[in-house]
């Protein structure tokens, strides 16, 4: 079996979430190659052969010709599954390569279970497993799903990829930042995040005035957000704001993967949940494991003193 692993390359760098694309088809137990239209500047460390495509010529997102070099790459290697990120890129590049290969596609996969791929289904409250029909398929993998287990190492095997003629009728222009609408987590050096083992809107204050004693800003999880207890903009994770405080304080969060994308590269990680064997302790440095509406105004308290 083999995977052709495309990789992400924006505003001039090499994306990390290109690694958990190795990552996924360690644990698939999948031969791959990689394909990158990037530049010789900022090369995946990766022992295997590499196909690149120059991104000055086809531009860092061009979904005519970005397919067809994908297209390309296949006809070379023959993969059994063409991967990707779950990002915009791999959002709208994905079904197009699936549509031209008429192949199966199984998107946002997030564990692996027997061969079969798990995704989230209700709001990711529950999880079903895959199977595709196809012999061929094309996947995406949520960020943050397939860490890799140490430093990226190796040097890849270069090939050149050209398409004979680069008309598009798509030109790539650029990036424009979003509108920054309430507060800006990603600058914030403290964060205490509100999760749905707070129990209900009422509760949510009482996170808050942990945030202000640490002199930081509040952030929550999905759940507590799309129950309208917290503003969208204080949402923590992939259809959030990623972060990277110098301290994370996790209240009453489980640790959804998709949560976990969004904060894991905090320096120092406070887990407080009344559940010892929630996901998020395995990133945590320190896991409270206490009801979070007795510990947390305790906890308050010492600190305004």
């Amino acid at each position: 079996m083999k995977a052709l692993l495309i990789g992400e390359y924006r505003q001039g760098k090499l994306l990390d979430t290109t690694y958990e694309l190795k990552a996924f088809a360690d644990r698939l137990g999948t031969d791959s190659v990689m394909l990158l239209v990037g530049s010789d500047a900022d090369l995946p460390k990766y022992d295997g052969r590499l196909y690149l495509a120059d991104a000055a010529k086809y531009g860092e997102y061009n979904p005519d010709l970005h397919k067809q070099l994908v297209l390309q790459a296949v006809e070379r290697e023959n993969p059994d599954c063409i991967v990707f990120v779950h990002s915009s890129y791999g959002w709208d590049l994905a079904p197009r390569v699936a549509v031209a290969l008429k192949a199966g596609q199984v998107s946002e996969i997030v564990a692996l279970n027997e061969g079969a791929y798990e995704v989230n289904a209700c709001n990711a409250k529950l999880r079903r497993t895959v199977t595709p029909k196809s012999g061929r398929c094309v996947l995406t993998i949520q960020a943050g799903a397939f860490s890799p287990s140490g430093e990226p190492q190796g040097t890849p095997q270069l090939e050149r990829l050209e398409l004979s003629g680069t008309v598009s009728a798509i030109e790539f222009v650029g990036y424009e930042a979003a509108e920054q609408k309430g507060v800006d987590l990603s600058k914030a050096e403290v964060i205490v995040s509100a999760g749905r083992g707070v129990g209900k809107k009422d509760n949510v204050p009482v996170i808050a005035a942990l945030a202000s004693a640490l002199g930081g800003e509040l952030g929550a999880s999905r759940p507590v957000v799309d129950a309208g207890w917290v503003d969208h903009s204080h949402q923590v994770g992939t259809t959030g704001q990623t972060v990277s405080p110098k301290l994370y304080v996790a209240c009453g969060i489980s640790g959804a993967i998709q949560h976990l994308a969004g904060m894991k590269k905090a320096d120092f990680i406070v887990a407080i949940n009344k559940d010892k064997d929630a996901p998020i302790g395995e990133i945590a440095d320190v896991l409270v494991v206490a009801d979070v509406m007795q510990f947390v105004p305790a906890f308050t308290a010492k600190c305004a003193r």
